[in-house]
């Protein structure tokens, strides 16, 4: 392999042991910048204190049907992280199979993709009365996808829906409670944030119930209903909420999982 004259001239600024690793990933033909940061190995970087394991995720492809009149998919939208979870339910029928799910996500984003013209479904997580979680918007589980979910604070959240309608009086099964809480400590958890905690985000939009560029203090696993003006996720599942947090939590590892502590807030988290 032929190294051209001005790497080599770089290499030479170099010290020694640092240069023969620079020249050494250039012979393997890297293809995207390594960072190499000396005396600090990967292992010892910091990491979040409590992270959950992720739960097992449905992807897109068990509900997505592509036709010629799907539309184009743009490229997704990114934030740097997630410091906030909202829960919706979808207002839909309650009696179906959850070998049906598919098919119900599938008319979710038919509707919200054809009647309203959003470029994919908003959700970023769905979850079916059986404790089945799907994978919503494109972009990558992993990743703080930007959803369209929560209008005015799409940014640095992530939206999880419940399959259903849960106002007054509906039970709502253990199993979906279980399957929010499982993915609200995940996503929550990568960015070290406690779901029973408060954190700020700035308002996008003067339709949310905060006009634009305010700043709100909503709780880190909120409902729909904390960011906009609707009744979601209905007043059964809003009942849910504090369980769901204190699941949350548990699943971090945090001890002991009851509220947070008076006088111990979380550290704040505000959006672009």
């Amino acid at each position: 392999m032929r190294v051209p004259g001005a790497v080599l001239v770089l290499l030479g600024c170099l010290p020694g042991l640092t240069a023969l690793l620079a020249l050494a990933l250039f012979a393997r033909g890297v293809e995207r910048p390594v960072a190499v940061r000396l005396g600090q190995p990967a292992a010892d970087r910091p990491q979040p204190a409590h992270r959950a394991p992720r739960p097992r995720i449905v992807p897109r492809s068990a509900w997505m049907e592509r036709t010629a009149a799907t539309p184009s998919q743009p490229p997704p939208r990114y934030d740097d992280k997630v410091v906030a979870v909202f829960v919706h339910h979808t207002d839909s029928p309650n009696r179906y199979q959850c070998d049906d799910s598919p098919r119900i996500i599938r008319d979710l984003y038919a509707g919200q993709t054809g009647l309203r013209r959003w470029d994919d479904i908003g959700y970023n997580f769905l979850v079916d009365r059986c404790g089945t979680i799907y994978e919503g918007r494109a972009g990558g589980v992993e990743r703080p996808v930007t959803g369209a979910h929560t209008q005015g604070f799409n940014h640095r959240t992530a939206g999880i829906a419940a399959l259903g309608t849960f106002t007054a009086g509906v039970p709502v099964p253990q199993a979906m409670t279980d399957a929010i809480a499982a993915v609200a400590a995940w996503k929550l958890g990568l960015a070290d944030v406690d779901p029973r905690s408060r954190t700020r985000l700035v308002s996008s939009n003067g339709l949310s119930r905060y006009k634009a560029g305010s700043t709100a203090t909503l709780p880190a696993v909120a409902g729909h209903n904390e960011g906009f003006m609707t009744s979601c996720p209905g007043a059964a599942l809003t009942a849910r909420l504090p369980e769901i947090r204190r699941t949350a939590a548990r699943l971090q590892g945090r001890v002991p999982a009851g509220p947070v502590p008076t006088g111990t807030p979380q550290a704040a988290h505000r959006t672009p």
